[in-house]
């Protein structure tokens, strides 16, 4: 599964990550991968790659970086900044941005989801699921 997350910066894009990781039930750290770029995070039943490319400057970086062998059916990569390496990224099943509310005195964060792929759907539709009846 591929995911996006876009949005600016501090919009808690990793910390949305640090929440599902918790949610599959890792226990250790979550850090952000700005300076590795990616933090692999082992399963026993999924390879869940964390991706950041806020640090890129040019989108052919992709190419000398070697993350496509990441990308592969057991994987589950969750990409931050993915507009930074614009065309090279497969498509996403799921696209998710954060924004902050137009009313800067509002907490918290607008999530916005697109899913491009049947897996996506799926996913977006358990998200919106879960979250009914809930308090924005």
């Amino acid at each position: 599964m591929v995911v996006t997350l876009s949005g600016d910066l501090g919009a808690g894009k990793t910390t949305l990550v640090r929440g599902v990781l918790r949610a599959l039930g890792w226990q250790g750290s979550v850090k952000s991968p700005s300076y590795p770029l990616v933090e692999h995070y082992p399963f026993s039943s999924i390879y869940f790659y964390h991706f950041d490319f806020y640090r890129f400057a040019d989108p052919t970086e992709w190419e000398t970086a070697g993350f496509s062998d990441c990308f592969h059916a057991g994987s589950t990569c969750v990409i931050e900044w993915p507009e930074r390496v614009a065309g090279r990224l497969p498509v996403p099943d799921l696209a998710l941005t954060l924004t902050y509310p137009a009313d800067a005195s509002q907490p918290g964060r607008a999530l916005a989801l697109a899913a491009y792929t049947k897996r996506g759907d799926r996913c977006a539709a358990a998200m919106i699921g879960s979250s009914a009846g809930q308090a924005p």
